[in-house]
Parts: structure tokens; C-alpha cells; sequence
């Protein structure tokens, strides 16, 4: 398998596909492809592995495309202006990612629901309890609001972020949940009430953009009134 990515602010993801390779995606997922491929729904990995993917925020039923000529090319686009991120993950490698950040992987790539341990962290994360999981091998894109930052942290090198900027993470990272300290922060610093604490070692990805924030400040340019 063969991709390119194109564009700027607004990506677009670009693969081709030989005889015999497949790839998969949430619903809606593809945005245009060439002749010969074929699309099928399958209930990978049975009705548990269906109901994760939907607590995790993507269709129980995911979109196969498999090839029906020797050649083919499939475009994906994201849902937010931001960036693509191509992982290539090796046999057992895994990655733990925000829900909603997956855009499609080559069908060898087991895609399943994530959940953190640590009930500040499930409780209190700005992206909700629930995480995706992504075991390779094969090739896995992500699509992430904004900038992509990422960060190599050394053993029990700590990062503290506000918790939707938490883009993607190594399962060796751990990942929870603090409260800021002092009133006078909490009702005037403006980051929330809880920051997201990740230490190493392990790689992080952190998104310079929140749909949410993105939302609000939309929000606040419409025109209130009758």
C-alpha cells in the first residue's frame, strides 16, 4: 500500500491499493475513489468488539474496501481542519488514541475500545472515559483538529495539558487525570478545572485545536436575537 497526503489546513489523504490489500473506515469515512474498488460493512471482531467501537465513538459496523481490479486509489478527508497522521505500527504495537480521531487503517490493523483505569481520569478527562485503540501491524491514519505536536518523554518526564489537547499517546505513557490547585485558578485561570497529567516514557501527540473551542467561538459570532 502506497499514500500520499495533500494540502494544508484541510487534508486530504490519498491511497492507492494494490492487488490482494484492503483498508478499512468509519461510516462516511471515504470521500472519492477510482473504479474497481468494492465496499463491504462487516461485524469485525464480533458484537463485542462492535459494541467498543461505538462507546468509542466510531459506527459498530465499520466500511471495508477491497480491490476488484489489480489497481486503485481511495480518498479520505477529515472532518475538521487539522492535520493527518500516518502511524505505522508493528506486529502487537499499540497506540492509544481520542475517540473520533480515526480515519482508516490497512485491514490487518485491530481497531477497540480504550478504557482509562484511573477514575480522574475517566471522569474528569475532556474527552470522556472512553479511548480508542489501535494494535498494528499495519498502517493506521489518525485526524487531529489543528497542529500536531509531539513530545518523546523520557522515564517519568511529565507533561501537564489541558485534557482536548491530548491528541494520542504510547500505552507506555501514564495517562490520568489532576485538579487544579487554588481557588483563585479555578474561578479565574480559565484552563478548566482539571489538567491532564502524562508521564513517560512513551511518545505523546498533542492537537493545537478542541472541536469544543472551535464550537464556542463559533458559537459567539452568530448573531443573537430574533
Amino acid at each position: 500500500m502506497q499514500y500520499e497526503i495533500k494540502g494544508t489546513v484541510m487534508q486530504s489523504l490519498e491511497v492507492h491499493l494494490n492487488h490482494g490489500e484492503a483498508v478499512f473506515t468509519e461510516s462516511g469515512g471515504m470521500s472519492w475513489m477510482t473504479d474497481g474498488v468494492e465496499m463491504k460493512t462487516s461485524g469485525r471482531g464480533g458484537l463485542g468488539a462492535m459494541l467498543g467501537r461505538a462507546l468509542a465513538g466510531e459506527v459498530a459496523v465499520p466500511h471495508h474496501l477491497h480491490l476488484r481490479r489489480p489497481q486503485a486509489m481511495i480518498t479520505f478527508t477529515p472532518e475538521a481542519p487539522g492535520k493527518i497522521v500516518p502511524l505505522q505500527l508493528e506486529p502487537g504495537q499499540e497506540l492509544i488514541a481520542q475517540k473520533d480521531s480515526f480515519m482508516c487503517a490497512e485491514d490487518s490493523v485491530t481497531m477497540a475500545m480504550h478504557s482509562r483505569k484511573r477514575l480522574g481520569a475517566g471522569f474528569f478527562g475532556g474527552e470522556g472515559f472512553i479511548m480508542q485503540k489501535l494494535t498494528g501491524p499495519g498502517m493506521a491514519f489518525l485526524e487531529v483538529p489543528g497542529e500536531v505536536v509531539e513530545y518523546s518523554l523520557g522515564q517519568g518526564q511529565l507533561l501537564r495539558v489541558d485534557p482536548g489537547h491530548v491528541a494520542a499517546f504510547d500505552p507506555s505513557v501514564n495517562f490520568d487525570i489532576e485538579m487544579v490547585k487554588g481557588v483563585s485558578n479555578i474561578l479565574f485561570g480559565g484552563e478548566g478545572l482539571f489538567l491532564a497529567t502524562l508521564r513517560g516514557p512513551g511518545r505523546v501527540w498533542l492537537q493545537t485545536l478542541t472541536l469544543s473551542a472551535l464550537a464556542a467561538k463559533l458559537a459567539s459570532l452568530i448573531p443573537k436575537g430574533n
